[in-house]
């Protein structure tokens, strides 16, 4: 038995503020540069001792973090 073809739903309508799932990405993207940045900085700069200690660890979380805030309050800001 054949059915009868089901009408289009109409298609949704344009947002205009990014979707969360459009700005997770950059905001994760800046967190690990950031986060990325500062391991590198403590794994191959000249006169830091070559080990990834804990100290490290939370900086470079710290780092990332505040990478991240200023992604999202410099994006929050142009967009005004």
């Amino acid at each position: 038995m054949i059915e009868p073809p089901r009408p289009k739903s109409p298609a949704p309508a344009c947002r205009t503020e990014p979707t969360s799932h459009t700005r997770r990405r950059p905001e994760l993207a800046a967190f690990l540069t950031g986060l990325t940045a500062t391991l590198a900085l403590f794994a191959f700069f000249p006169g830091l001792p070559h080990v990834i200690d804990w100290g490290a660890t939370l900086a470079s979380l710290t780092v990332g973090g505040l990478t991240q805030w200023s992604y999202r309050s410099w994006i929050t800001r142009t967009q005004s």
